[in-house]
């Protein structure tokens, strides 16, 4: 078995214990320069276990009277009742999986797709092995943010200070392994193809958790990987022509929407109290998490899998005009959130120009998710499309 103990520590970390150490160089900012963010070597390929070094205090808290946050206790009731079951509740006989995918017409495959240069001169038999790579390696990130999401919720459970937060946290402890088991079993059984993890989501899942203050975990996970995962489930959801996929991923746009807004509704008070200076980090860390989960949609796993040319590959999807609006759109859940939360205008409005040079302030009038969470759960699904059977 082999062990990987990332050597890099957050800048941000300061807790007792967690020695900050010096910035991240630029290089750490993918989308700003052309190449790779990582190099990602032979050993870490074949990394199963993952160990990353935390300090966080966990809080124990004395008060459990209810109503002292009503729309978090809210969130919970829900939780409580729109568990569901993939054994009983997604129907596993669907077939045809592969197939789909190296369709060449599969609108899923605009996912990680290009029309120019390399792309262009791509012969049938090679349009195929791309599209069926492409949507493994989709459906493989996903699965390997719902772990980060489900340490990140655990952690949560201990490091919030209100019981009522605790209580939905242990929801989402389950929520999370519920997702991880269904797009594990679709990889598994129905792709037959499954990536490694993304070296920016590697990196930004490894800071997220390593980091002490408990509101960054909400920030980083619940706002911005939750956030952008909930986008991506929405194109996923309407592009899809694989009737399973598309019941797997309704039931987790379900259960996303609530992580999401839970978020949005722990950290609104929170953040009305702290300082300028303790802001404008969190406006900087959430800008730094958004550039690192936009850019994991440039897929250098899929090239280098298929044998193509990394830097080229990422070049053209860096630029093609199509992949720069499917990113851009990934940001729809999490600027009205941001928004929200106050961190977009506050002070000087730094991060409302960061997103404006990322052409993603379209989105800053739209719902946010405390707003339209309810009208994303499963009441409101298709039967056609879900057709639960476990109530």
């Amino acid at each position: 078995m082999i062990y990987d103990r990332p050597d890099r520590i957050s800048p941000r970390s300061t807790a007792e214990g967690i020695p900050p150490l010096e910035k991240q160089s630029s290089k750490l900012l993918p989308g700003i320069a052309d190449r790779p963010a990582f190099t990602v070597s032979e050993e870490e390929k074949r990394t199963l276990i993952m160990a990353v070094q935390g300090t966080f205090d966990t809080l124990f808290t004395w008060s459990y009277a209810p109503g002292e946050r009503v729309p978090i206790e809210d969130l919970y009731k829900k939780a409580k009742t729109n568990q569901w079951d993939s054994d009983f509740d997604i129907d596993w006989s669907v077939g045809g999986q592969i197939a789909r995918a190296r369709e060449c017409t599969d609108p899923l495959n605009w996912f990680s797709s290009a029309n120019e240069d390399i792309f262009g001169r791509m012969n049938a038999k090679e349009r195929s092995n791309f599209g069926h790579a492409s949507i493994a390696w989709t459906i493989s990130q996903f699965l390997h943010a719902e772990q980060g999401a489900l340490s990140c919720a655990a952690k949560l459970v201990q490091t919030a200070p209100w019981v009522d937060a605790k209580f939905y946290a242990s929801t989402q402890v389950m929520d999370e392994a519920r997702h991880m088991e269904v797009f594990s079993r679709y990889l598994r059984e129905k792709l037959e193809w499954e990536f490694p993890v993304n070296v920016h989501l590697k990196s930004l899942l490894s800071d997220i958790v390593k980091d002490s203050r408990w509101d960054f975990t909400f920030l980083g996970m619940q706002i911005v990987i939750e956030g952008l995962a909930l986008a991506a489930f929405g194109c996923q959801y309407n592009l899809t022509t694989d009737p399973l996929l598309k019941q797997i991923t309704r039931y987790v746009m379900a259960d996303e929407a609530r992580h999401v807004a839970f978020g949005v509704l722990s950290l609104r008070a929170v953040y009305a109290e702290m300082s300028a200076s303790e802001l404008r980090e969190r406006q900087e860390f959430c800008f730094d998490c958004a550039l690192r989960m936009r850019d994991r949609f440039l897929a250098q796993e899929v090239w280098e899998t298929l044998g193509l040319p990394i830097d080229k590959c990422m070049e053209i999807m860096m630029h093609s005009p199509a992949q720069i609006e499917f990113r851009k759109a990934l940001f729809s859940k999490i600027v009205p959130n941001v928004k929200r939360l106050g961190l977009l205008d506050f002070g000087d409005g730094w991060l409302r120009t960061k997103f404006g040079e990322l052409g993603v302030l379209r989105y800053e009038d739209l719902s946010d998710t405390s707003a339209e969470y309810a009208q994303m759960d499963l009441d409101h699904a298709p039967w056609s499309v879900i057709q639960y059977k476990h109530y």
